[in-house]
């Protein structure tokens, strides 16, 4: 990680493929601009003059803005001169923060954003045991001894969102001390099957059958209605990944031990789904999802009802 200056940077680079890690980089940065402007932009759509335009204008109300442009890597690809010289001088009407899944340090735009910005590693540590008894400490007061961080590593892997999820179930259960039989006890992942078929339902058009199980997840689940735009985001960001494979041709069991989905039996419906919503669609849900985030955030309108609508919307 870059160090940047105490104010909050005009540019800002995210690198790294880990999406939990991106997301709370990205929550990170915004708490550097209460109640800012945000405009999010695709990268893989979006043109240069639409990236430009947005960090240009001031917030329509006043106040800080935040222009966040996501699968930067593809923006870049096609307009990395124009790019190069807009780093030269960049505007401060606004802070952009480009969400890269990869951006060689040796490239001229990492070295001009780690001169006048942020860059942060977003890319899942190698050791994830010691993140476990780390995050675990720092974020919610745990002491997680070494051998139930491996066997949290051992059942989910290095998914760092599902790891912190877990971290925080355990906080709410135990004595702030973790061991091994705290994680056999509860540790369980019927929740991300419901969350799976929730979604499977959301993207097959049966609207009625995801609805049922929203409302069961929130009855099961007490914190639900505050993790479903995270359970949602790191389910749509995984289509986005999975739709170059599919197209590539590879079998769902690649994609799905790519994409770290099991377990198995959720291949083949997930790679299913995600060819029944496609690039359009994916895009679409994506743009919704963040509105719907921060109607919440700002209190507009209920959690759950925000999130049904979401469901009936798309």
């Amino acid at each position: 990680m870059a160090s940047g200056p105490s104010k909050p940077p005009l540019v800002a680079a995210l690198v790294g493929s880990d999406l939990f890690l991106q997301l709370s980089a990205l929550s990170e940065m915004l708490r550097r601009l209460p109640d800012a402007q945000r405009t999010d932009l695709d990268g893989q759509t979006a043109e240069l003059a639409d990236v430009l335009d947005e960090v240009r204008c001031f917030a329509m109300f006043g106040g800080a803005k935040a222009v966040v442009v996501r699968n930067a890597d593809e923006f870049i690809k096609r307009f990395r001169p124009q790019f190069e010289d807009y780093l030269e001088s960049p505007s401060d009407s606004a802070m952009l923060i480009l969400r890269f899944e990869k951006l060689p340090s040796n490239q001229r735009i990492y070295k001009r954003i780690q001169k006048i910005g942020r860059i942060e590693n977003c890319d899942a540590p190698r050791d994830v045991t010691k993140w476990i008894v780390d995050r675990g400490k720092s974020e919610h007061r745990l002491t997680v001894d070494p051998e139930a961080a491996r066997m949290l590593a051992d059942h989910i892997g290095n998914d760092l969102g599902r790891l912190d999820n877990e971290l925080a179930k355990l906080a709410l259960t135990s004595n702030g001390k973790v061991d091994a039989g705290s994680v056999r006890q509860t540790v369980a992942f019927q929740r991300e099957r419901e969350m799976w078929d929730l979604t499977n339902a959301l993207a097959s058009g049966d609207r009625a059958a995801a609805l049922r199980r929203w409302r069961q997840l929130v009855q099961l689940e007490s914190s639900a209605e505050f993790r479903a735009v995270t359970w949602l985001t790191l389910w749509l960001e995984n289509v986005r990944k999975a739709l170059p494979l599919i197209a590539r041709g590879e079998s769902a069991w690649a994609i799905g031990q790519a994409l770290r989905i099991w377990p198995r039996e959720l291949q083949q419906p997930f790679v299913d789904t995600a060819r029944t919503l496609g690039g359009g669609g994916l895009e679409r849900a994506m743009d919704l999802l963040a509105e719907i985030d921060y109607q919440t955030k700002t209190g507009v309108g209920d959690a759950v009802e925000n999130i049904e609508r979401f469901i009936l919307a798309v």
